[in-house]
């Protein structure tokens, strides 16, 4: 029988590990990369940007309730992660493989519900809190 390893394994990604206020640093970058990259080449979160930065600002200027207002912003704001996350999934996939695949399309479907279902979310959010 062979000795058991005393040395760790390796890290999971070369990026782990950084600790402190280096990891801070590069979190942020990576977020603003992330964020310019999907206002840069997806339509549909270009759109979703544009549509909370109309709405976020009127909920100031609607008669309601802070933990409506509250509730309204976090509606639009759910919109704009699920989008994120929807075009994670896409960027994955298509860095797999450009060929048609069920499990491929299965992906994208789910990732395009979602982010329909947050979309009716702000629908009904902001219709209930303007209107119940």
């Amino acid at each position: 029988m062979s000795e058991p390893s005393t040395s760790s394994p390796p890290p999971e990604s070369p990026f782990k590990g950084k600790t402190g206020l280096r990891r801070l640093l590069n979190a942020c970058l990576y977020t603003f990369d992330g964020l310019r990259a999907a206002y840069r080449h997806e339509d549909a979160f270009r759109q979703e940007v544009w549509l909370a930065a109309v709405l976020i600002p009127l909920v100031f200027f609607l008669p309601v309730s802070g933990i409506g207002r509250a509730l309204m912003i976090a509606s639009v704001l759910l919109v704009l992660i699920v989008e994120l996350i929807n075009s994670a999934i896409e960027a994955a996939i298509d860095r797999i493989s450009l060929e048609k695949h069920d499990l491929s399309k299965r992906a994208k479907d789910a990732g395009s519900a979602a982010v329909m279902v947050a979309l009716i979310n702000v629908l009904v959010v902001w219709g209930l809190v303007l209107f119940g």
